[in-house]
């Protein structure tokens, strides 16, 4: 029998989304982004960490979805992505969930071709739930990035 997985889970304009918990480096409260100029769209900008600058990249924007209302309300995922460190700009953090890898399945076809782009599958969780699994490297890939 398959190992249970555990995703940090997050939302982004009400989809519930996540990354394997080894993925993830931690999550931060809203930090103070610098902005680059001339950067892709979906860049928020940079932010130090403890001294590391980190990319962070908005999610709302790179999923094609309406602006948060309050920038400085989100939050970050920090994860590192083929030795980089790269920040994933969400609404709110959910939980950690485990979840069967027998309840993995394809993208469904009704949800839209960018955030299709974006998960590599979804499982279906209790009370008609979807949790979409973010795909790091895929996320983070913007013009110019090799991640």
């Amino acid at each position: 029998m398959a190992e249970p997985k555990q995703f940090c889970t997050f939302y982004v304009n009400d989809i519930l989304l996540g990354i394997e918990v080894l993925g993830v480096q931690e999550v931060l409260r809203y930090q103070e982004v610098t902005e680059v100029p001339l950067a892709a769209p979906e860049i928020q900008g940079l932010i130090n960490l403890r001294g590391q600058i980190i990319t962070a990249i908005d999610l709302r924007t790179r999923m094609n979805l309406p602006p948060r209302e309050h920038d400085n309300n989100s939050m970050n995922v920090v994860t590192r992505i083929n030795n980089e460190v790269i920040s994933f700009l969400v609404d709110s953090v959910g939980d950690v969930l485990e979840v069967e890898e027998n309840n993995f399945e394809p993208v469904p076809s009704t949800v839209d071709a960018t955030t299709r782009e974006l998960v590599s599958g979804v499982y279906k969780l209790e009370g008609k739930r979807l949790l979409m699994v973010l795909d790091t490297a895929k996320a983070a890939k913007l013009s110019g990035n090799t991640a």
